[in-house]
Order: structure tokens, then C-alpha cells, then sequence
């Protein structure tokens, strides 16, 4: 069972290895959890998912190998775990319910009466969803939707009336970890991890356990070592479009600021509207007063600073391409110089866009930033945010 389940996360490109494999195997053998369904569920994850977006496919295998889920289309009283209702029988029930309970026969009686009902159900013979016995949402059978009994399995309903269920027996939705979908702050934080480049500097206030080991067998006493703390040296350099199309991205854009903040120590930001030109400004609200020189920026910071542009890139090709073609002042030079200036400075350059990528090929002024960054554009997705710090990194 276990090399069928190994199997079949392979089959579901879930990317695991048998190296993996063997130590879960080797945990198993030393005992290191209870030998139950759930401990091994937890185990299992743990030693095979390496990224979060693998975990609903995860999920569904488990499923299908340990418990069978989807491989059955009704459900007999067999498909259903006795333990699982029986635990939470004990521990929720007030003891006239359970007095109740005990009164139909016990809780053998209610799993066999499940199998009959069931089977005269696919006979034609169930009884009426009212009233005393009855499965529907008036009746007081354990079995159904909607309707009240102490100790219930709750078949066909998407949600419950009373909370009085023990056990919810329907197919399993999942929502998927798309590498798709827009991102949260969390999920850009674990993305942006890709771009770390760790250096110890600073007071030597952390303890170094393998230099004190050394040091204490050498020297025959304690001789405690202390070494800096390891941070991230990464610098980065980030270019906000604010304004006009962009404002239905707003949220995004929010939440990348927030994760970047928190992710890089040395981060500086500024912001354009469509295309970069002479000048950026640091605060929106005083951005025709406040307006920086975008030469006298892009010669403050070093060489070695990763850049990335935030937009998406939806305006008149004439923005990109002509002196003048700004919308909002006339621009001595054209946007497109200016983006050349920036990738002749810093080698590392990317640009994050918040337009799904299937309507990229009809919007002209992405496929002309795209050329002009080297086609280093990325849609602002988790696999997106992913290979542009993998570009980065480079």
C-alpha cells in the first residue's frame, strides 16, 4: 500500500522523491508516531510536500489510497469509519442524547440501520422526508440533510442546520493551491525567500555551537563562541505604477509592499504612472510638488541593486516609443530610453505584472516593455513571483 501510495503522488506531479520516501519509511519502522490514520497523515505530509501548492493534490491521493473517496459514486456503511463516530459520540452527546442513542439499539444499531435505509432507498422503498423517521429536512432520522437528530450522518448537504452531525459523509471539495491565482502577503512572503543572499556582519552576539564545541574539546573548559548574525544582503529597488489602470490592482500591489517591507531590509521604492521617465516621486498625494530626478536616482544606488518594475503596462504604445507621448506632461525623451538607462545599469531588472498573462498578446505596450526588458516579465502569481526571484537570483 504504501509503494501504491508513493506511486501515485507521482502520478499526480506531486514532486516526490524516493529518498523521501525511504525516510518516511525509516520513521515509520522506528515508531516515531501512534499507528494511526491521522499520525500518519501528518507524518506523511511532512516528509513528502515540499511546497504548499502540492498540497491539495496531496490531500486527494491520501484519500483515495487510505480511504477511498473517490473511487466510490454512493455510500455504504462499510465506506464509513466506526471510531471516527463513535469518539465524537462520547465526547459531545449530553446524556439524554446519548440515552437516545442507546434506546435505537446502540451505535451498532445505527450503522446498520444506515445499510438498510440505504439499500431501501435504492429500491424505492425509503420512507418520507417528514415527520418521525423521516431522512429530509423536517424528519428526525440520524440519516440525511437538514433534518434533527442527537447523533447524526449527514449525507447530501452543503452545510448544517443544527451542529448536531458527527460526521459530515460527502465527497470532499477542494479548493486548490493554484499556481495561478493572485497572491496574498503570505504567499508573496514565501516567494520572495527565493531572493536571499545570507552574510554574517555586525556584533558578534550569536552563539556559534559548532565553533564552542570545537573549542571546548580543544581546550579541555567551556570556550564559548560568539559570531554575527546571519541577515540578508540582498538591496532592492522597486518602481510602483500608480494610478489610471492600475487602481483596480491596488490590493495586490498593497500586499507585495507589505511582504517586500518585511522581507528585505534594504529596500527603497518609488513611484511613475505608465512608463518611466525623468522623474518619480516618493508620495502620491504630493507627487506634482515632490518629484525626484529618476537620473539622480538611478546613480545613488550601486550596480549590484535588484530592480523591479510593478505595473501593468497597459497604455498607448506611443508612451513607450515617442518624446512627448506621456499623457500626462511632455516628456523630452522617450520612455523607452529610460528603461534602456535602467538595464544599462543594473543587471539584475525584472518586471511584475498584475494583468493575467492570457491577455498579454492583446494589449500592444506590454509586448513593447517586453521586449524592452529582455522578455523578463512576470505575471504576479505564486509561479510568476516564483521564477522572477529565480531571474533575480541569477
Amino acid at each position: 500500500m504504501f509503494m501504491r501510495f508513493f506511486t501515485e503522488l507521482r502520478e499526480a506531479k506531486v514532486p516526490v522523491t524516493l529518498k523521501e520516501y525511504l525516510m518516511l519509511m525509516e520513521a515509520m519502522d522506528k515508531v516515531v508516531i501512534e499507528r494511526t490514520v491521522d499520525e500518519f497523515y501528518y507524518l506523511s505530509r511532512s516528509a513528502l510536500v515540499k511546497d504548499e501548492k502540492n498540497l491539495d493534490r496531496f490531500d486527494q491521493v491520501f484519500s483515495h489510497v487510505f480511504k477511498g473517496l473517490e473511487k466510490v459514486d454512493g455510500i455504504g456503511v462499510s465506506d464509513i469509519p466506526a471510531e471516527w463516530l463513535k469518539k465524537l459520540s462520547d465526547q459531545f452527546l449530553t446524556d439524554e442524547e446519548k440515552a437516545q442513542i442507546e434506546a435505537m439499539g446502540g451505535f451498532e444499531a445505527l450503522m446498520e440501520e444506515l445499510a438498510k435505509r440505504m439499500k431501501d432507498a435504492k429500491e424505492g422503498k425509503g420512507e418520507g422526508d417528514e415527520g418521525k423517521g423521516g431522512m429530509g429536512p423536517k424528519g428526525d432520522s440520524p440519516f440525511g440533510a437538514n433534518g434533527y437528530h442527537p447523533e447524526g450522518v449527514r449525507i447530501g448537504q452543503d452545510k448544517g442546520r443544527h451542529g448536531k452531525a458527527i460526521k459530515v459523509w460527502d465527497k470532499r471539495e477542494y479548493k486548490n493551491l493554484d499556481d495561478s491565482v493572485e497572491l496574498g502577503t503570505r504567499n508573496i512572503k514565501v516567494a520572495l525567500r527565493r531572493l536571499r543572499r545570507w552574510v554574517r556582519e555586525g556584533a558578534q552576539e550569536e552563539l556559534d555551537m559548532n565553533a564552542t564545541i570545537r573549542g571546548t574539546a580543544e581546550k579541555g573548559y567551556l570556550d564559548i563562541n560568539l559570531r554575527a548574525e546571519r541577515r540578508n544582503k540582498i538591496s532592492v529597488l522597486i518602481f510602483f505604477d500608480i494610478g489610471g489602470s492600475m487602481d483596480s490592482h491596488i490590493k495586490v500591489c498593497e500586499e507585495l509592499f507589505s511582504a517586500a517591507r518585511s522581507e528585505f531590509k534594504n529596500m527603497e521604492f518609488y513611484y511613475f504612472h505608465n512608463c518611466l521617465y525623468e522623474s518619480v516621486w516618493k508620495d502620491n498625494r504630493r507627487r506634482h510638488a515632490e518629484k525626484l530626478n529618476t537620473w539622480d536616482i538611478l546613480h545613488k544606488y550601486s550596480h549590484d541593486y535588484k530592480v523591479i518594475f510593478v505595473g501593468d503596462a497597459t497604455m498607448s504604445p506611443y508612451e513607450i516609443t515617442y518624446p512627448g507621448g506621456s499623457v500626462e506632461h511632455w516628456n523630452e525623451e522617450a520612455g523607452a530610453v529610460w528603461i534602456d538607462r535602467v538595464a544599462g545599469i543594473y543587471e539584475n531588472m525584472i518586471w511584475l505584472n498584475p494583468t493575467a498573462e492570457r491577455h498579454w498578446d492583446y494589449t500592444p505596450s506590454i509586448e513593447l516593455m517586453k521586449q524592452l526588458l529582455g522578455d523578463r516579465m512576470y505575471p504576479l502569481t505564486i509561479e510568476g513571483l516564483d521564477k522572477a526571484m529565480r531571474q533575480l537570483s541569477r
